[in-house]
């Protein structure tokens, strides 16, 4: 098999029909997309094949089915929005390497699609057990039923490039493949975040759980110079110093290694900031927000939001830097009572004179739900995930297949 590219201009398309990965996993409320971040992200390696010649067979998945077929987890709705965006027709195929996969990849060939570069999208990849099976067999044996819809793979789901998924992993050592533009640009910001990064470099986590986290914060406390640490996961920072949390979030196990990582942080001179003042409630609801000291936090009472003070502190280290990543809300955004420190952030994150990555998942659909654009920022990556195994200097199967 070819040695992988790590572009698409390597791969010569023109009639060809391209495996396609991508990650299409939207959010979704009642069947609607609520966010079409992922699918918009994935139009310049869809077009660039389309222009070339290409006859496209998208694969991706959607939440985690395990195996099973959830018609909530399926694609269908993906399809509508990718032919409104692409402004052409998408056949979506109601099963993944099925009867009706085999008719709409037929009729690519035929040329029945659409006059030229048709496209077809498969149904969710993880309705097939074999997708995410620890079976290297299995998934062997899945990739070569995909890698048969297709002369060339082009891996662009950069959202799973941390999985050993079959068509993720196996289906690039079957066919002759590249990276797609996705994956390609997020390489090279992560690259920037972890070899090159302009200083002042910092960084800023939330989201709810602190384990997720640890091994990212212990990689980058040799690389940057101010760590802001929001959202549920504060609350076991806060604990570790002794303080009173109240019914907030809380992670026991790793306690311990929370406290070696705020020594370390003062050893190597990092500015680590966490918030000195809290909103809370009684319960986790979007009502009777109360704003308390960090060192007076009610044992009746949550955090759900990071206070004023905090956000301006964060938001003026933030703006003093030159390389700036940021993954996790820093409180509960979707109550109106407790995204406010979120929007912080964000502002802060559009004014500064450098590179400010916003780290995909709950991230994004923040920045998105808070009336940003995606413009307003230096890159919004679309794999959290994916991403902080990337800053925690783990190897990613999925770029190890393209040739990273």
């Amino acid at each position: 098999m070819s040695v992988a590219s790590t572009g698409l201009h390597a791969l010569n398309v023109r009639g060809k029909r391209v495996l396609l990965r991508c990650d299409l996993n939207v959010p979704l409320k009642d069947g609607a997309i609520t966010d079409d971040g992922r699918i918009r992200a994935s139009l310049p390696t869809i077009n660039a094949l389309l222009e070339g010649g290409a006859s496209l067979v998208i694969c991706a998945h959607l939440g985690r089915p395990k195996g099973e077929r959830k018609p909530e987890l399926s694609l269908a709705p993906v399809a509508i929005r990718l032919s409104e965006l692409l402004q052409r027709p998408v056949r979506f195929a109601k099963d993944t390497i099925g009867p009706d996969a085999e008719r709409a990849v037929q009729e690519l060939t035929d040329g029945k699609t659409t006059s030229s570069g048709g496209v077809v999208l498969l149904e969710n990849v993880r309705y097939e057990a074999a997708e995410t099976s620890k079976d290297e067999t299995e998934r062997a044996t899945f990739a070569k039923k995909l890698a048969s819809f297709a002369d060339f793979y082009v891996g662009d789901g950069f959202g799973a490039v941390h999985r050993k998924h079959a068509s993720v992993f196996e289906v690039a050592q079957l066919l002759p493949h590249a990276a797609g533009e996705l994956v390609s640009a997020e390489v090279d910001v992560l690259k920037k975040l972890t070899e090159t990064p302009a200083r002042p470099y910092g960084v800023i986590l939330g989201g709810a759980k602190v384990a997720d986290k640890i091994g990212v914060i212990s990689n980058l406390l040799d690389k940057v110079n101010v760590m802001a640490i929001g959202g549920g996961m504060v609350f076991t920072f806060l604990a570790a110093q002794g303080k009173e949390i109240g019914t907030s979030l809380v992670d026991m196990e790793s306690l311990e290694t929370v406290k070696e990582l705020l020594a370390r942080a003062e050893s190597r001179g990092v500015e680590f900031l966490l918030p000195t003042d809290i909103v809370v409630a009684p319960k986790f609801e979007n009502d009777n927000p109360t704003l308390v000291s960090a060192d007076e936090m009610p044992s009746d009472q949550m955090g759900l939001d990071i206070g004023p003070k905090s956000a301006a502190r964060f938001a003026e280290a933030i703006r003093q830097c030159k390389t700036v990543f940021w993954n996790g809300p820093m409180g509960v955004f979707e109550f109106s009572h407790f995204s406010e420190g979120t929007r912080v952030v964000a502002q802060a994150l559009t004014e500064v004179d450098g590179l400010a990555v916003v780290g995909g998942g709950d991230s994004a659909a923040a920045v998105r739900a808070l009336g940003f654009k995606d413009s307003q920022f230096g890159y919004i990556s679309t794999g959290g995930g994916a991403s902080l195994e990337y800053l925690e200097g783990k190897e990613l199967p999925g770029l190890k297949a393209l040739g990273f």
